[in-house]
């Protein structure tokens, strides 16, 4: 391929990737919301903070700085969270000022739930595909990933 081609079909891949990513990640949080506000009367920012917590960012300033919100919003968000017993704050016993945040074990209940209706509904979407157009997807997503 020459120099020429190799744009043109890098030009492609931009279009195209403006043309599906974007799209997809509208539907994604479109099913997320709908599957967390109607069947779990979670909004989809309290879903993210749960997920973080989850993963490790155990204070509020983490929370803020990782989902780029104020503190005090993140804060709000967390009361929330606390009053429907689904995360817990603990005090630092060295350091009575830090508070960290986890999961209840109805939060991480919460987040599976979610998470596997979630799942159910990715797996509808690719159904269509056959083993090849998933494996080419497969490297594809991998291959990007590496790059990002």
């Amino acid at each position: 391929m020459n120099a020429d081609e190799n744009t043109s079909a890098l030009e492609r891949l931009v279009e195209i990737f403006w043309e599906t990513v974007p799209p997809l990640w509208r539907e994604i949080h479109a099913q997320i919301h709908q599957i967390a506000s109607e069947e779990f009367e979670v909004t989809v920012e309290q879903f993210h903070i749960l997920r973080h917590i989850r993963q490790g960012r155990a204070s509020v300033s983490e929370l803020a700085k990782q989902k780029r919100i104020s503190r005090p919003a993140v804060s709000q968000i967390v009361d929330t969270l606390v009053q429907r017993g689904l995360v817990r704050r603990k005090v630092n016993p060295q350091d009575r000022r830090q508070v960290f945040l986890e999961l209840t074990e109805s939060g991480d209940a919460l987040l599976d739930a979610i998470s596997l209706r979630t799942r159910r509904w990715t797996l509808r979407l690719f159904a269509p595909l056959d083993p090849a157009e998933v494996n080419q997807i497969i490297h594809a997503l991998e291959r990007l990933k590496k790059l990002l």
